[in-house]
């Protein structure tokens, strides 16, 4: 009788043991699950981007930028962009000081006050915000939003020349990179290059 009821203690706590277990890996795998999704389906995505041929010399870098479906709103202070050649990299960071609300349109996209002298600095052109969220001081991209981010390449990489590969990265704090890589022209024809599309 008591080796039946030892038995039936050492069964009783072998079934906790694994019922608490089974329910704690059930909580771990749905919250990786939803960090998971949350992860690939936030982020931004690279709707183009494109240059200005200064004297066989991009000099400056715009990239059109939106959410990717189903990502939360996203604020350009927390963004990085990583941009590299051959020979160097950088970080660079929204600056307020470089923002333009172009939602109503703009004569010469390239001559905005968006561009940055500083190497560390990008700016932001607001091409479509519905809602104002995108504002100087608080540039928060939700759906819907469309906004260039304005590099001056030749205060970034001192310009970016014919046949040249430039890869990067524009960082969220959180959800997916969007990708940066083109390659350029063996010839600047135009005074505005394609460099990459999606």
């Amino acid at each position: 009788m008591i080796i039946f009821i030892a038995m039936v203690l050492i069964a009783g706590i072998v079934a906790y043991v694994i019922i608490s277990t089974g329910s704690l890996l059930e909580t771990q795998s749905g919250s990786t699950g939803s960090q998971t999704i949350k992860e690939v389906s936030s982020g931004l995505k690279v709707s183009t981007i494109q240059g200005h041929n200064t004297a066989g010399l991009i000099d400056k870098v715009i990239i059109l930028i939106t959410l990717r479906a189903g990502s939360p709103e996203i604020d350009l202070t927390s963004v990085l962009i990583e941009l590299s050649d051959s020979n160097q990299k950088n970080i660079i960071e929204y600056s307020s000081s470089y923002w333009v609300d172009g939602t109503a349109g703009l004569d010469s996209l390239f001559e905005v006050d968006a561009f940055s002298s500083v190497a560390s600095e990008f700016g932001a052109i607001v091409i479509n915000d519905d809602d104002s969220s995108c504002s100087q001081m608080t540039p928060v991209i939700n759906r819907g939003d469309s906004v260039m981010l304005a590099i001056n390449t030749t205060a970034t990489l001192g310009g970016i020349s014919e046949n040249e590969n430039i890869i990067g990265n524009i960082i969220p704090e959180e959800g997916a990179w969007a990708i940066i890589q083109f390659r350029t022209p063996s010839s600047f024809v135009k005074p505005i290059v394609i460099l990459q599309e999606d």
